[in-house]
Order: C-alpha cells, then sequence, then structure tokens
C-alpha cells in the first residue's frame, strides 16, 4: 500500500506544525490532539488539503 505525506495544522491559529504519513486510501480527515508551539497549549490539529 503506498502511503502520501498530509500535513496538520492548528485548529486554533492555523499553523502548520506537522507533517505524518498515512495510508492514500484513507477517506476521513485525520485529527489528532497535538501540541502548539504557537498556542503554547494542547490543541486540535486537523489533516488540510
Amino acid at each position: 500500500m503506498a502511503s502520501v505525506k498530509v500535513s496538520l495544522a492548528c485548529s486554533v491559529c492555523g499553523a502548520r506544525n506537522y507533517t505524518v504519513r498515512v495510508n492514500a486510501q484513507h477517506t476521513q480527515r485525520l485529527t489528532l490532539k497535538k501540541y502548539c508551539k504557537h498556542c503554547n497549549q494542547e490543541t486540535l490539529h486537523q489533516e488540510t488539503r
């Protein structure tokens, strides 16, 4: 299976802080709770398109 790189953006400030590799056949946007250095707290990060 092929995997693709996607970037994760903070839902509060919109900064793109992380890149992750996901399966190319995923259907939903990836949502993770990660640390944002701009907000200085742990926030929800969503996959950008």
